[in-house]
């Protein structure tokens, strides 16, 4: 996984209008190696991975209740900000962005705002990582429990016997607890390649 500190070589996409902003962006940026690109902020952009960035100036875009979710990439996003209206502040918000830069933009902050949206989006995919990883456990543990209920009930033993009887059988079948929990339910009980099915 690449470093939120090393952004050279890396796509950034500057959305604004402003020639000012434009051309600063475009010489810091350059300056710290990274591959420019520039489009109309005012444009819906495809949500496509041709860049691992995206600077928008937010006052740029309409405030319409589609236009934040049309901003949505899994590039993070570094908004530039002018106006401090709630109305544009809570559309701000809906955007999600990473980072932010203050109008009038300056060279400084550009690189802390780099890392922190690079830091941000690599946070942000490990914690869907993990999320992703407990529901597929809670998911596992419930399946495992429904076939210990059912090996209890089938075969009159205790909560523990009936998970050793699944472990070991599953060992022996060189499968794994949740594969063969999942047949066992199927079955409606312990699947006859097993020695064990009384």
């Amino acid at each position: 996984m690449t470093s939120p500190f090393s952004v050279r070589g890396r796509r950034a996409l500057v959305a604004m209008r402003d020639e000012r902003d434009i051309s600063i962006l475009r010489r810091q940026l350059g300056r710290l190696g990274m591959i420019v690109g520039e489009c109309d902020p005012a444009e819906v952009r495809p949500q496509d991975d041709a860049h691992e960035i995206i600077i928008v100036d937010a006052d740029a875009i309409p405030i319409r209740s589609d236009a934040a979710p049309a901003w949505k990439t899994h590039a993070p996003i570094i908004a530039l900000i002018g106006t401090e209206t709630p109305s544009r502040l809570k559309w701000l918000l809906d955007l999600q962005p990473a980072s932010f830069l203050v109008k009038p933009l300056r060279s400084a902050g550009l690189y802390t705002a780099l890392v922190v949206a690079f830091d941000s989006a690599l946070r942000k995919k490990d914690a869907a990582a993990h999320i992703e990883k407990l529901e597929d456990r809670i998911r596992s543990r419930r399946l495992v429990f429904a076939a210990v209920l059912q090996i209890m009930r089938g075969h009159g033993l205790s909560e523990t016997e009936a998970f050793v009887l699944i472990r070991q059988t599953a060992m022996r079948h060189r499968t794994t607890i949740e594969q063969l929990s999942a047949e066992i339910i199927a079955a409606g009980g312990m699947p006859n390649r097993t020695p064990r099915t009384a």
